[in-house]
């Protein structure tokens, strides 16, 4: 079995692919995805998952999604990362994130975004990066 981090930077590249079935592929029949922790209800099973993706990408260029850090365990991973892509509009947006993916065999079973969403409202809206969104995202990625 590959590390729990490498199956996760599979689904992070398919998702920057576009590839929505083989992300889809990456999660459990029953996951629990909280794409926005503690901001919007979680997309529950593969059909709710499909839903999310579908609407989210609609709206999304460019993808250049990114972790930075990461720890593991048999069945969890810890991520810090980025969020950053271009909007069809042409407007960037960077949401540094933390994420706790949760597996069952090699599948997904549950996955929490911690995110702010006043930070990537505020990019939406045509404005600048903050300079602590800055400072965040200049680290290299793993």
């Amino acid at each position: 079995m590959s590390s729990r981090f490498e199956q996760f930077k599979a689904v992070i590249e398919s998702w920057k692919k576009k590839d929505i079935d083989a992300v889809i592929n990456a999660l459990s029949e029953d996951v629990v995805w909280h794409y926005a922790a503690a901001i919007a209800p979680p997309a529950k099973g593969k059909a709710e998952a499909r839903a999310f993706i579908e609407r989210f990408g609609a709206g999304i260029g460019e993808v250049k999604w990114r972790i930075f850090e990461y720890a593991e365990t048999a069945d969890r991973l810890f991520v810090e990362g980025v969020d950053e892509y271009v909007t069809k509009d042409g407007v960037s947006v960077a949401a540094p994130y933390a994420g706790v993916i949760e597996f069952s065999g090699d599948k997904i079973s549950g996955w929490r975004d911690y995110v702010d969403r006043g930070v990537i409202d505020h990019m939406k809206a045509g404005n600048p990066y903050p300079e602590q969104v800055k400072e965040l995202i200049a680290r290299p990625a793993r």
